[in-house]
Formats: structure tokens, C-alpha cells, sequence
């Protein structure tokens, strides 16, 4: 069998949205989650296609913060109706309500503030962490999956699949590579409470129907913002992921935007551990041009279970 290239087509799919005549608000719109997998949809899903369908409901304003609750697990590949409120509309800001909807019920909530900026601002950004690898250096999933795969004696025991391998090495449409090293089978490196991963789109990503290309790549970083957000809190527990009867699920949610920057690079997403207690974890994280430039930040907290 003839094996595909990966690409950020699960990506552009995620975030192409239907627009559909609203049942509760003022605007709707639909949208299907990607495969995975898991038992239920990945939550950078549901971040990335509210993010889209409260910038189409927006005008010469950007997206700035978005604050978001998942309520209830999503069914994979089955479409979820997204309802935009249109609070306010002022000179400077806007603020829109968005609730997903899935088989009768609300499965994902968040606000979301829009800004038209202000020109002449003083300006300040904080620096990425230093000395992190180059990307071009560290291994791929795929290699690192694959190298490891060749040494089962020295793992301990796992709930790796084949299914599990293809989706980390090419499914979630961008190129994740860690420092540390990752946490798929054992934690790599020490547990310390920080990690940075490199991400990059597997390839120049797709023009969006209904989105401009800056739009667009704020939803990529809202989509793939969700994947390693907890690893931090995992790293410094020493909980690899497939660790039998380790559960994590995505609580709460809260990003905000900078400033602009293309997303078809390398960007360092810096990641902290903060918090772990009471079966919660809770992280941040600081995404940066692979010149230094702080374009978002990240702050979440997820459920964290284990079988003892």
C-alpha cells in the first residue's frame, strides 16, 4: 500500500463551515469534526470552528480572546450546529455568544471579543524561552514512533494502537516536535514542568471559504492550540499518553491573539504547567514566530485521570 503524504487538510475541513438558518440566536452555521482516534472529537475542533463562525459574523474587527467551556463530549465526523449571539457591536470592540449544539443538546459555549485597534499604542512582548532546539534537528512523530516501535522490551505497557501511530504521525494536519522529548509512550526527558513543541503545518495551508488568510490562521491556532496544552501537567506528573486508564478531557479554555503573523512556519509553542489537583490540570502556553515574535497565549484546564 502506497503510503500518502500528510497534510492540513483535516485542518481546512474542520473549519469550513455551512451557514444555516438560525434556530436560537442571530446567525448559525455548521460544521463536522475530524476523525480521530478517540472515543469522542478532538476539542481543538470545536475552539477552531467557533473562532470561524464568530469572525463571520464580524466586521472590520479582530479577533482578539476567546473564553470557552466544553460541556459535553462531541461525536466524531457528525456535524455540530454552531449559534452566534451578536452582543455588541461598538465603535472600538464587538462581542459575540457562540454555542455549539450537537444531537438536541449544547455540547461547547464561549465569548468571544473582537477589536478594531488603536493606532500610535505603546508596545510590549515577552520573549520566548532561550536556547530550544532548531525543529530541522529533533525527530518527527512518525521517526520517533517508529524507532521506538522497534525497541518494545524496553516500554513499559501501553494502549498504543496502529490506528493511535497514524493519527500522531500525520493526521492532525500539522508537524508537532518536542523539547523534551514527546510523551507517547514514556516521558521523555525530565518531568519538569515546562516542554516547548514546534508546530508547522504539514503544507501551505488551504484558502477557507468565508475566511481571509489572517483570519484563517487564527483559527489554525485556536485548532491546533488544543493538542499538547496539557503535556506540561502530564510531563510533570509522569504520565505518558498511553498510559492504561489515563483519561484527559479539555474543561475550560481561554486564548488571546496579539498581534498577526503567518502560521505556514514553524512556531514555538512555549508550555507551562501550573496546577494539578483534584483529578484538573491546568496549563499555559505562548505561541512564537520562529523569529521571536509573540503572536498568542494559551491558558487551559482538563481533566486528568488515572485507574489508581
Amino acid at each position: 500500500m502506497t503510503r500518502t503524504e500528510p497534510t492540513s487538510a483535516a485542518f481546512a475541513a474542520a473549519v469550513t463551515l455551512k451557514p444555516a438558518e438560525p434556530e436560537h440566536f442571530d446567525r448559525a452555521f455548521t460544521a463536522t469534526t475530524q476523525p480521530c482516534p478517540w472515543p469522542k472529537a478532538y476539542g481543538g475542533d470545536m475552539v477552531a470552528q467557533a473562532a470561524a463562525a464568530a469572525i463571520r459574523s464580524v466586521e472590520d474587527k479582530t479577533l482578539h480572546s476567546m473564553h470557552s467551556y466544553f460541556l459535553r463530549p462531541v461525536d466524531i465526523g457528525a456535524e455540530v450546529r454552531y449559534e452566534v449571539e451578536l452582543l455588541r457591536d461598538g465603535r472600538g470592540y464587538a462581542t459575540r455568544q457562540v454555542r455549539g449544539f450537537q444531537n438536541g443538546k449544547p455540547v461547547y459555549v464561549c465569548l468571544a471579543n473582537f477589536a478594531a485597534g488603536e493606532p500610535g499604542s505603546r508596545e510590549y512582548a515577552t520573549q520566548p524561552p532561550a536556547d530550544v532546539p532548531d525543529p530541522e534537528s529533533l525527530p518527527t512523530a512518525v521517526s520517533y514512533l517508529r524507532d521506538t516501535a522497534s525497541r518494545p522490551t524496553t516500554q513499559p505497557p501501553h494502549t498504543m494502537t496502529d490506528a493511535v501511530r497514524e493519527y500522531w504521525g500525520g493526521g492532525r494536519s500539522f508537524d508537532m516536535r518536542h523539547v523534551p522529548g514527546p510523551l507517547y509512550l514514556t516521558v521523555e526527558g525530565e518531568r519538569t514542568p515546562h516542554q516547548a513543541v514546534w508546530v508547522r503545518p504539514f503544507d501551505r495551508l488551504k484558502p477557507v471559504d468565508g475566511l481571509t488568510d489572517a483570519q484563517r490562521d487564527l483559527a489554525a491556532l485556536a485548532y491546533v492550540c488544543d493538542f499538547t496544552i496539557l503535556e506540561p501537567v502530564l510531563r510533570v506528573l509522569g504520565l505518558p499518553w498511553t498510559l492504561p486508564g489515563l483519561v484527559t478531557a479539555s474543561l475550560d479554555h481561554a486564548m488571546w491573539f496579539h498581534r498577526p503573523g503567518p502560521v505556514d512556519g514553524w512556531l514555538l509553542y512555549a508550555q507551562e504547567a501550573i496546577a494539578a489537583e483534584s483529578g484538573r490540570g491546568l496549563a499555559t502556553g505562548r505561541f512564537f514566530t520562529a523569529a521571536g515574535v509573540h503572536l498568542a497565549t494559551v491558558v487551559q484546564e482538563g481533566l486528568i485521570r488515572t485507574a489508581s
